[in-house]
Parts: C-alpha cells; sequence; structure tokens
C-alpha cells in the first residue's frame, strides 16, 4: 500500500472527504488515542499542574481532545484547512451526527488506507498501552478546546520564545522529509531544520517534546534525529513493537541541560542515538581530517572533547566564543 507522502501534499491530501473519513474512522479514533497516551506518558508531565502544551499536526483535534480531557491548555497547528475546519466544528460540538454515522455505515475507514497511521497500523487496534490511571476515551465528537493555527510547519513556528512547556506530535513528522517543490529551500533537510530550530526556541527551558512518526527507512530516521540534534535538543527514539507491521517510532527531545535518558529511563526499548544525549547548540559534523577525526587542538575537537567528559559526568567550562581561540604571542 502505497504511503499518503508519496501522492499529495498534505494540505491538498486531507481535503474534506479525506479529513470526515479520517475523522470518524474508529479504529483510527483508537489508535490516535494510544499514540496520544503513550507521548504523554513519555513526557511524564506534573499531574498536579495544567501545562502549555503544542500539538504538532494537530489535525481534527482528536490528540487535543485527550489534552483537554487531562485538563491541559493546548495550542494546534495544522496545515490542513479541512481537517483544522473539522476540530472547529468539534469544539463547538457542531459537527454534524448524520455525516459521522454514514462514514460509519460505509466503512470508509477500511478503504484505501486513509493514511500512513492506517497502513502502519493495522495491528495496532488489538494493542493496549499502559499508562497511569484510565485512558481516557475519544471520538469525533469529543469536546475540542484548544486554540488551531493554520501553518506549515515545515516554514518555522510563529511563537515567542519559551512559549510551551511541552510538545508532542502524531503522525506528522514523515511529512517533512518529502520536497514540496524543486526549490532548494523546501528540501527536507532544511524543512526539518527550520522546524527544529523553532521548536527548540518556543518551547521553555527543560522542556520536552515527543514525535511520533513513520520513518520510511533507517536513512530518513536519521535525518530527523540529526536535525532535532542539530538544532540542540538532546535527542532519542523510542520504539514501540520494534520489528513487527505495528512499530511505532517516538523522537524523545530536551532542551536545556537535562540528558534526555533521564526523561525515558524507565522505559522499555529506549535507543539512544550517539552523541544526542548532551544539550545546547553543539553542531555534529564529519571530520575534516580523515574518518570522523578533527585536527588536535582546533575548536571542533576541543567541543568533542568536552562532550565527552560531560556525558562522563565531569564538571568542565562552559562554551564561549573564545573556546578554542589561538592566544597571541606573549610579549
Amino acid at each position: 500500500m502505497s504511503r499518503p507522502e508519496d501522492t499529495l501534499p498534505p494540505d491538498l491530501y486531507y481535503n474534506d472527504p479525506v479529513s470526515r473519513q479520517y475523522t470518524t474512522s474508529s479504529r483510527i479514533q483508537k489508535i490516535q488515542a494510544q499514540m496520544t497516551h503513550r507521548a504523554l506518558q513519555i513526557l511524564n508531565l506534573p499531574p498536579s499542574q495544567s501545562s502549555h502544551i503544542l500539538d504538532v499536526g494537530s489535525g481534527s483535534g482528536l490528540s487535543g481532545a485527550i489534552l483537554t480531557q487531562r485538563g491541559h491548555t493546548w495550542v494546534g497547528m495544522d496545515i490542513s484547512a479541512s481537517m483544522l475546519a473539522i476540530a472547529l466544528q468539534r469544539g463547538t460540538g457542531a459537527l454534524p451526527r448524520k455525516r459521522r454515522k454514514l462514514a460509519q455505515d460505509m466503512e470508509m475507514d477500511v478503504e484505501d488506507g486513509i493514511d500512513d497511521k492506517q497502513s502502519n497500523d493495522e495491528d495496532a487496534g488489538d494493542e493496549e498501552v499502559e499508562d497511569e490511571g484510565e485512558e481516557d476515551e475519544i471520538g469525533d465528537d469529543a469536546p475540542c478546546e484548544g486554540d488551531l493555527l493554520l501553518a506549515d510547519i515545515g516554514q518555522a513556528l510563529p511563537f515567542r520564545p519559551g512559549t510551551f512547556d511541552a510538545a508532542i506530535s502524531i503522525s506528522a513528522v514523515q511529512w517533512l522529509c518529502q520536497a514540496e517543490s524543486s526549490d532548494e529551500n523546501d528540501a527536507p533537510t532544511r524543512r526539518l531544520k527550520r522546524f527544529f530550530e523553532a521548536l527548540y526556541v518556543c518551547l521553555k527551558r527543560g522542556g520536552k517534546a515527543v514525535m511520533q512518526f513513520y520513518p520510511r527507512n533507517q536513512k530518513e530516521r536519521d535525518m530527523v534525529g540529526t536535525a532535532a540534534r542539530r538544532a540542540g535538543f538532546g535527542a532519542g527514539f523510542l520504539v514501540d513493537a520494534e520489528g513487527t507491521k505495528a512499530e511505532k517510532v517516538y523522537l524523545v527531545c530536551s532542551v536545556g541541560g537535562e540528558d534526555v535518558t533521564a526523561t525515558i529511563e524507565a522505559m522499555e526499548d529506549v535507543e539512544i542515538e550517539g552523541g544526542a544525549v548532551g544539550a545546547g547548540r553543539g553542531r555534529e559534523q564529519k571530520g575534516k581530517f580523515g574518518k570522523g577525526e578533527y585536527k588536535k587542538g582546533s575548536k571542533e575537537w576541543i567541543m568533542r572533547k568536552k562532550e565527552r567528559m560531560e556525558r562522563k559526568g565531569m564538571v568542565v567550562k562552559k562554551n564561549s566564543k573564545y573556546t578554542g581561540r589561538k592566544r597571541k604571542v606573549a610579549f
């Protein structure tokens, strides 16, 4: 079954009929709920207070309904006007029940794989996601009370620094791995760069982001992880049901000085990307002097050495514009 990303851009693919089909599919609702609960479990937000959360690729608000039921305030952004229109209708309780009944009777959710979320998750309906407390049920008529924004996440995020406590994304990041046009500014690497750099800025110090996505292959997965680390995140991957048709990949990102391993140390099946645990805005680059090596004494060599020392728990001086700068000859 072909992937939706291979057919049309997301704003065209998710037209009115497809958006309605997607939202009214009971199987999609169940899978979306499981992945949203898993993302919140990984975030491990303080239970005693409401958090301000960014829902990246919020669609028709299926994930947002759970955030509302959990007492969080949230902002959702999506490139599909049709999806956001349904989210607005759900927020006001105006989504016609007759339309939902018609879609369910036609069993639209089993035809043509409405989304990659369906095609990758045919076996996911039988899975259970462990979470503390009861799992909130969501449906196409569940309350959706977040603020919504029509925007392309590949063109950065229009929010002030430190706006959000956390961010989640369910099956949206893989769309950034497709070029929208032949323009070099629309290349996947540049779209990912703009997205992660803007996400880093709009999260508070110590904030976290959990993004579930479906990488096409290992190369695409590495491209996403590299973009997150180069933006300054401490980043690692958590994989559920690895090697099965229902495999779920979660990119876990941390802002500031926290090691991402501390965020998910209690989780199983955790994979930490090499060089990903440190925070800050160090650039991970291939060596210029041989295979993976830097010239001894260069700034790049010093930065890598300091990163290794930090991972070992050693105290190192903070980086500055003077790091690695050559000293003048003494008089």
